[in-house]
Order: structure tokens, then C-alpha cells, then sequence
């Protein structure tokens, strides 16, 4: 264990033999930090942090402070974040615990998260998700699998970013983004994101299936419960049945327009 004198790190927190912890940082008692994880120069880990095996933690990052909700009773309410197993989260990453009693800010298995990137409170975050520098998430949102968000994106609260959808940067969203496509400006979305289902090994028939099924979404003239109706009279794949189901579910938010369709509107 290499743990440099400068840092602070209490009798109850329980680190793994080979965990190493930089200058000037400080460790809750209530954190539990896994195999050779790296922990930075002054990184505050606060309340109950959970960290998996081989996971990195950039310098001045904080993570498992008080959510911003003015709501929140941090002397009554026992919450915390866990991080999955080979994590990338650079510096100055501040990612926030939950708000309800007993629960954690998740964080999964394998992401990248970037500088200055902000995850807020009851986020639950999948496997292999990209995150470009200065994305900011609020409340209660939801990022699947093997997303990639680009830089400067703002969500809104309870939304959900479906797997494999691809965020361009300098983006907002108050509205759900389906898995496989690609959004763009406020809500919209502007295709599929074809190299990213190719990259995660879909097959030609897969990626044509997603392709009409977005077609039937967005361009078939139907409003989003025709287009769904229509869907459940024909057949589906297993990734295009994902991409419908996703749909159905989002009824809080509902899911973001088509950008094309809004120029040709404006037009």
C-alpha cells in the first residue's frame, strides 16, 4: 500500500493491500477502495464510496458529496456511490450520492470518465460509457451501456440515454435519447449511429433492421404510438425490439424529435 504522508485517511475506511492514495487527499471512514486502485493527489472521498478493483481516480476529484437538493438531510440520511471494476475517472470529476435513504450514485464497469465531468445525485451509469470533458448531468438520469457523450452536454433530470446512442458535444437534452442514434442540438436526434453498432460487432442485417425501424420512429409520417402500434404488428430483431421497448418506456420524458423533421417544418 502507498499511501503518501500528506493524506488523510481515517482507521474504518478498508483498502486493499496494493491501493495507492496521492498527496493532500482525503478518505472517508466509510470508504472501501478495491485492488489496485490509484487514487490521486487531493481527491475527497466523502460518506459511504465504494470503489472496484482497478480503478483510477484523477487528481482533485470529489466524490460522495451531498447532493444538491435542498431537500436533503445529511444528518438523517445514509446514502453513498459505487463504482464498478476498471474505472477511468479524470480530474476534477465530482460525482454526488444519492438522496433516498440506503441508496448509491452507480457507476458501472469500465468508463471514461472526463475531466471536469459532473454526475449528480441517483445517476445510474452502465458499462463502457464515454464521457468527453465537461458533461453535466442532473437528478436521477440514467446512461446505458456503451454511450459515448461528447464534450459541454448538459441532461435534465430523470431522463435516460439509451445504449450505444452517440451525444454530439455542446448539447441539451430535457428528453430521452434511444439506444443506437445519434443526438445533436436541443432534443433532436440525427440518424443512427452506424459505427458504433459496427464497433460493437451488429450484424449488416441488424444495423438495416435498426435503420427501418428508425425510419418508421421518425419518418413514416406516424406520431410516436401509431409508429409504436405499427411496430408491434411486424417483426423485430432482437436490437430493434430494444430500440421499441425503449420507447414504450419513455413516458416521463418522452423521446427527442427528429432534426431533420424540424428543419423541413421551419422550412
Amino acid at each position: 500500500m502507498k499511501i503518501h504522508p500528506t493524506a488523510i485517511v481515517p482507521g474504518g475506511a478498508k483498502l486493499a493491500d496494493d491501493v495507492e492514495i496521492g498527496p493532500g487527499s482525503i478518505i472517508s471512514e466509510k470508504a472501501e477502495i478495491g485492488s489496485g486502485c490509484v487514487i490521486g493527489a487531493h481527491v475527497i472521498l466523502e460518506h459511504r464510496v465504494i470503489i472496484g478493483a482497478g480503478t483510477k481516480i484523477g487528481h482533485g476529484s470529489i466524490i460522495g458529496a451531498n447532493p444538491q437538493d435542498l431537500g436533503f438531510d445529511p444528518g438523517r440520511t445514509d446514502t453513498g456511490v459505487r463504482l464498478g471494476v476498471n474505472n477511468i475517472i479524470r480530474e476534477y470529476v465530482t460525482i454526488h450520492r444519492a438522496t433516498n435513504q440506503g441508496g448509491d450514485t452507480v457507476i458501472g464497469d469500465d468508463n471514461f470518465i472526463m475531466t471536469g465531468c459532473h454526475l449528480a445525485h441517483d445517476n445510474i451509469v452502465g458499462n463502457g460509457v464515454i464521457m468527453a470533458n465537461n458533461a453535466l448531468t442532473a437528478g436521477h438520469v440514467r446512461i446505458d451501456d456503451r454511450c459515448f457523450i461528447g464534450g459541454g452536454n448538459v441532461f435534465h433530470q430523470f431522463i435516460r440515454l439509451g445504449a450505444l446512442s452517440m451525444v454530439r458535444g455542446g448539447c441539451r437534452f430535457s428528453k430521452d435519447i434511444p439506444p443506437y442514434l445519434v443526438a445533436t442540438g436541443e432534443n433532436q436526434v440525427a440518424g443512427i449511429n452506424a459505427v458504433g453498432m459496427r464497433r460493437a460487432g451488429f450484424t449488416e442485417a441488424a444495423r438495416k433492421e435498426i435503420k427501418k425501424a428508425f425510419r418508421l420512429l421518425y419518418s413514416s409520417g406516424f406520431n410516436t404510438s401509431q409508429a409504436l402500434a405499427e411496430a408491434a404488428s411486424q417483426s423485430w430483431g432482437a436490437e430493434a425490439a430494444v430500440l421499441f421497448e425503449f420507447v414504450r418506456e419513455a413516458k416521463t420524458r418522452g423521446i427527442c424529435d427528429y432534426a431533420a423533421k424540424k428543419s423541413a417544418d421551419g422550412d
